[in-house]
């Protein structure tokens, strides 16, 4: 009996270490302030800069265009099986941004909004000293 407790405790522990090394990892993974290209979006909209950050158990997103020089919060940001979504509202149109890592400095993904889907390469910028 006491052997089938402490083997249950210990798949118990072993169970949340390992889902806390995962978390901890998919928030390094997608946070950083990251250059992105969208070449098939409307002019002033197709390059930029989108920041990920991840504090109190939660991820906040901003995007700031080349071209403007202003910057849009993000909203509902979100990671799920490995894709971070967010929504953000460019001149008054809801964009769904999906973004899905593909090494430790690229993600690529998509750009929905009303009027179709726009592929997304992002590199993650170095940070300033």
């Amino acid at each position: 009996m006491k052997k089938g407790i402490l083997a249950l405790l210990l798949f118990a522990f072993c169970a949340i270490f390992t889902a806390t090394g995962q978390t901890n990892s998919t928030n390094a993974t997608h946070t950083g302030k990251w250059k992105f290209e969208a070449p098939y979006a409307p002019e002033g909209f197709n390059t930029g800069t989108i920041d990920v950050k991840f504090a109190e158990d939660k991820y906040t997103t901003s995007i700031s265009f080349t071209t403007s020089g202003y910057t849009l919060a993000g909203e509902k940001a979100k990671v799920e099986k490995d894709t971070l979504s967010f929504t953000v509202f460019v001149e008054g149109q809801e964009v769904v941004v999906y973004l899905r890592p593909d090494t430790e400095k690229k993600m690529t993904g998509k750009a929905v909004y009303f009027e179709g889907d726009i592929p997304l390469t992002l590199t993650k910028q170095e940070a300033a000293n």
